[in-house]
């Protein structure tokens, strides 16, 4: 009888599981042919569109993570967001899942982030993407100033440190971007650690492999990363940026240490190519 339950339970989540991710490709040409165009036909300028876009993605998050939640897909609890309440911070987290973005965008109105230029090619997020004025790294010489000017314009910023979703079992390497963001616009770091239990939504996962029980996220939000701190007065910023990305990799790797098999190690980055920067993607 259990046997025939988990078969049962197991199947229903993989239906939910293509409900929920049709719901999703759906609700993004909808929204972009219909509530994305009214928003810019109504709205004074560039500023007010971008605003009124990004809150209505607000409750698209919330929509598809209780969607989520009813059909039995994901289960989710949350620390310390209240933290994210202040506006134009550097929200910095690990990426252990495709949802992450959903999870913390969803409790803050004004949420910026960096997309990598593939989703301006893909034809259910490139409407979404453009509509809510997103930051593309396809021009990284103007990526930084981009990022510092959303959040001197009172914008949080959402960084994945480590560029891409993580590998289960693999150790947690993180590029310098969110750093050289950091020492530009001269602020904190607001980290947010981010456990999934069993994994789920990796990078090596199809949205029809889903795990035997269903999948738990734990969100905290942690005190502020101090910049002044982490920076020596007169040292060159590559040396900066080096010591704050080792600090967040030493700050993740200690909470979601349980997650890595092989020692913490900070990517290695080019600077003759320039300060790499961590972008969604999925």
């Amino acid at each position: 009888m259990i046997d025939w339950r988990q078969k049962l339970d197991y199947a229903s989540r993989v239906i939910g599981s293509g409900v929920c991710f049709g719901v999703f490709c759906l609700s993004c040409v909808v929204v972009s042919l219909t509530v994305f165009p009214l928003i810019h036909l109504t709205s004074p300028n560039r500023d007010v569109r971008r605003r009124r876009v990004r809150r209505c993605l607000l409750f698209f998050y919330r929509l598809l993570l209780g969607l989520g939640r009813v059909l039995g897909m994901i289960s989710y609890e949350m620390h310390g967001f209240e933290r994210l309440a202040a506006p134009g911070q550097l929200v910095v987290a690990n990426h252990p899942s495709l949802i992450d973005m959903l999870l913390i965008g969803s409790s803050v109105p004004q949420m910026d982030c960096i997309v990598k230029d593939a989703l301006l090619r893909q034809p259910f997020l490139r409407t979404v993407v453009r509509w809510a004025d997103f930051i593309p790294n396809a021009a990284p010489q103007h990526l930084i100033e981009n990022c510092v000017a959303t959040l001197r314009a009172g914008n949080s910023l959402l960084v994945f440190p480590e560029g891409t979703r993580s590998v289960p079992g693999q150790a947690l390497k993180m590029k310098r971007g969110a750093a050289h963001i950091a020492l530009a616009a001269r602020c904190d770091l607001l980290p947010v650690t981010i456990v999934c239990n069993p994994s789920s939504l990796t990078k090596t996962d199809v949205w029809y492999r889903v795990p035997r029980r269903r999948p738990h996220w734990c969100l905290s939000v942690g005190e502020p990363i101090r910049l002044a701190s982490l920076v020596v007065p007169g040292e060159s910023e590559s040396r900066s940026a080096r010591r704050i990305t080792a600090h967040l990799v030493e700050y993740f790797g200690t909470r979601i240490g349980s997650a890595t098999t092989e020692p913490v190690t900070v990517a290695s980055i080019d600077h003759a190519a320039g300060p790499a920067v961590s972008a969604i993607n999925p």
